[in-house]
C-alpha cells in the first residue's frame, strides 16, 4: 500500500506526482521523520517539529538533508498543489547505503471522533522499549507488532511498558496520569518527548498545574483517576479504560488542557503564515 495520500509529494525539493512515490524511499535504510498536522492548509507547530527533526538527525550521527527555510517552502508548495484542509503531513530524511533523500508527503489521518473525545478510548499495555527514545526513527517491525495487537484487541493506543514494568509512553503518543489536580508523566530521558506534550507542559507551568515526572508502574495504574494521551493526531484525548482498568474520561483538567492547547495551535499557524 502506497503511504503517500494525495496527488503529489516532494522529493528533494521537487514536486512529483504520487504515481512515482516509492515506499522503499522511506522504509529501506534508516529514516528520521516528523509527522505534522495540517489545519486549513497550514502546519501546526512547524518550528517545533523542525527543531526536533534536527535533534533526531544529530543524535543519529547523520547530516541534515534540507534546511528549515527550504522545508517551509516545500510544505507551502505541496499544500498549494492540493488544497487539503485537515490532514497529516510527513517529513522523512532517508539514509541508504548509496544515497540520501528527503521526502514530504501527505498521509491518511486518523483523528478521534467527537464521541471519543467525550467518552474516551480503550488502551492496552504492551511490553516494549524504543532503542533510541529521544530520536524519532522509524521502527517498522515494532510498529507492525503494535498495530496488529491493537487490531486484535480493538484498542486505540498501546502504552509501552519497559523492563522495569513501568509505563513510559504510548506507541504514537505521550501519556499523562491524573490524580487530584496533578499530572504525572515520564521523565524526558525515558521517552520521545512529543510536541503536543511540550506545549501541555508549558500550559501547566503557565497555569499553576502541578506536574510530577515519574514512570508509573503498570500494576498500579488503577490508583489514578484519569489517563490521557497527547499527540499530533489525538491532541488531548482521554482513556476510558486500559486493559481491564477503568478511568474517568471527564476529569476537569482534560477539557481545560485541550482548550488551552487549541489556542496554542492557532498561534503556531499564524506564526507560520506570517514568517
Amino acid at each position: 500500500m502506497n503511504e503517500c495520500f494525495g496527488n503529489n509529494f516532494i522529493l528533494n525539493g521537487e514536486l512529483q506526482p504520487a504515481g512515482i512515490f516509492d515506499n522503499s524511499l522511506v522504509y529501506e535504510g534508516e529514516s528520521v521523520y516528523e509527522v505534522l498536522r495540517m489545519v486549513r492548509g497550514l502546519p501546526v507547530f512547524f518550528y517545533d517539529h523542525a527543531e526536533r527533526l534536527k535533534t533526531s538527525v544529530r543524535l543519529q550521527g547523520k547530516k541534515m538533508l534540507s534546511d528549515i527555510d527550504r522545508l517551509r517552502k516545500d510544505i507551502i508548495t505541496l499544500s498549494e498543489s492540493e488544497k487539503k484542509k485537515e490532514i497529516n503531513l510527513k517529513i522523512v530524511f532517508n539514509y541508504n547505503d548509496t544515497e540520501a533523500n528527503y521526502l514530504i508527503y501527505f498521509i491518511k489521518p486518523i483523528y478521534p471522533t467527537a464521541d471519543q473525545y467525550k467518552k474516551g478510548v480503550r488502551g492496552i499495555l504492551f511490553h516494549a522499549e524504543r532503542k533510541d527514545p529521544e530520536s524519532k526513527v522509524i521502527n517498522h517491525k515494532l510498529r507492525s507488532e503494535i498495530y496488529n495487537k491493537l487490531i486484535l484487541e480493538g484498542a486505540y493506543e498501546a502504552l509501552l511498558v519497559n523492563h522495569k514494568n513501568c509505563i513510559t509512553e504510548g506507541s504514537r503518543s505521550n501519556i499523562f496520569f491524573i490524580t487530584g489536580d496533578k499530572l504525572i508523566t515520564a521523565p524526558e530521558k525515558a521517552i520521545l518527548s512529543g510536541i503536543t506534550r511540550k506545549h501541555i507542559l508549558d500550559i501547566c507551568r503557565g497555569n499553576g498545574i502541578d506536574v510530577e515526572f515519574n514512570c508509573i508502574n503498570a500494576d498500579k495504574i488503577s490508583e489514578y483517576e484519569s489517563v490521557i494521551m497527547t499527540g499530533t493526531s489525538p491532541a488531548v484525548l482521554p482513556f476510558y479504560c486500559i486493559d481491564n482498568k477503568f478511568f474517568n474520561a471527564k476529569h476537569h483538567l482534560i477539557s481545560l488542557l485541550r482548550n488551552l492547547y487549541l489556542v496554542k495551535v492557532e498561534e503556531s499557524m499564524h506564526r507560520f503564515a506570517r514568517e
